[in-house]
């Protein structure tokens, strides 16, 4: 197996992107694949005293950044480490591309390089959430591959995340439920009373609306929306999150007695930490693509990267990306086909 690496990709790229590809392909005998400026590439490899055989460098000399209009960047720069990557994968020449580059590039790049499965009417990216006092965690999608939705596109939201989860978790029949401004069936605008009905209808073990409140508490295993209530909801609960750990950080440190307190209390401050830390959930796939990709959070660092490429393998070996194509052929995914 071979796993694409963006090594441009993120606020702290190449350096923490190496540490972590360095990390992984210590401890597994796939084969990591870091593109980029190989000159600036093996630099960081040799600062790492990197010494085994299972990285490779692919030269790229040019980087797609947040401030360009994505779909135009992809065009013109043929030679990026996003452009470079989606045509290896769809070449063969790997089996999973992993960026914590733009998202829009990402998005633009797979449409246009790698495209939609067919039957497919949206990609969706998908991101894992903790539990709050339950093991396990809660798959959410759309997080804003796509800003404006039909009911369609949600449902089929439903059946990628179904396959996703029961891949990568092993859970057989997971929960489904659509995000909602309230949980009683006839809730919301349009839009969701329509994409309700079609999941209701599947056969997906769809159990009805949550609300944004009880997503934390681990009430679903899977989550569907449309993409603009998706980011938001994710922005909103990362930066609450970051929130939440800077006050109990400070506060823990204001005096004598907070830190001989937080000392005593270090094993349950650190279980806390865990269930607001995304730095193990392995990034956030863009399931639909005629590829296995993975985006990571251009914040990134070494830990994210290292995690995230375990997950890719999961990922490969799970076959998530057949299951999807095998299922929208012979389900027709809606009830208006391909788009």
């Amino acid at each position: 197996m071979k796993v694409l690496l963006d090594g441009m990709g993120g606020d702290y790229a190449p350096e923490e992107i190496v540490k972590g590809a360095v990390r992984a392909a210590s401890e597994t005998s796939e084969t990591i694949v870091l593109i980029g400026p190989e000159e600036e590439l093996w630099e960081q490899l040799r600062a790492c005293r990197w010494k085994g055989d299972n990285i490779e460098v692919v030269n790229a000399t040019e980087v797609i950044t947040n401030e360009e209009h994505p779909a135009m960047a992809v065009r013109k720069k043929k030679d990026s480490t996003i452009v470079r990557g989606m045509n290896m994968l769809k070449n063969g020449e790997a089996d999973i591309f992993i960026s914590g580059g733009s998202t829009g590039a990402l998005l633009a790049g797979g449409l246009v390089i790698l495209g939609r499965i067919k039957g497919i009417k949206r990609p969706a990216i998908a991101a894992w959430f903790p539990r709050a006092g339950k093991e396990g965690v809660t798959l959410l999608l759309d997080c804003g591959a796509s800003v404006e939705a039909k009911p369609e596109y949600i449902y089929q939201y439903g059946i990628m995340g179904s396959i996703f989860v029961r891949g990568i978790t092993g859970n057989e029949d997971p929960v489904v439920r659509l995000l909602n401004v309230g949980a009683e069936e006839g809730k919301g605008d349009e839009l969701h009373k329509q994409a309700y009905d079609l999941l209701k209808a599947s056969d997906l073990n769809f159990q009805g609306n949550i609300e944004a409140r009880d997503v934390i508490f681990g009430e679903t295993d899977i989550v569907v929306t449309d993409g603009f209530s998706g980011n938001i909801y994710l922005k909103s609960s990362e930066g609450m999150s970051l929130a939440i750990m800077g006050e109990f950080k400070s506060k823990l440190t204001e005096g004598i007695v907070a830190k001989a307190g937080a000392m005593l209390a270090y094993s349950k401050i650190k279980e806390i930490k865990q269930v607001f830390d995304y730095s193990d959930a392995g990034g956030a796939p863009i399931l639909g693509l005629k590829g296995a990709v993975l985006k990571i959070h251009g914040n990134s660092k070494a830990t994210e990267v290292y995690y995230a490429i375990h997950r890719a393998i999961d990922y490969v070996d799970s076959q998530i990306t057949e299951m999807i194509e095998e299922a929208v052929n012979s389900d027709s995914a809606g009830p208006e086909g391909d788009e």
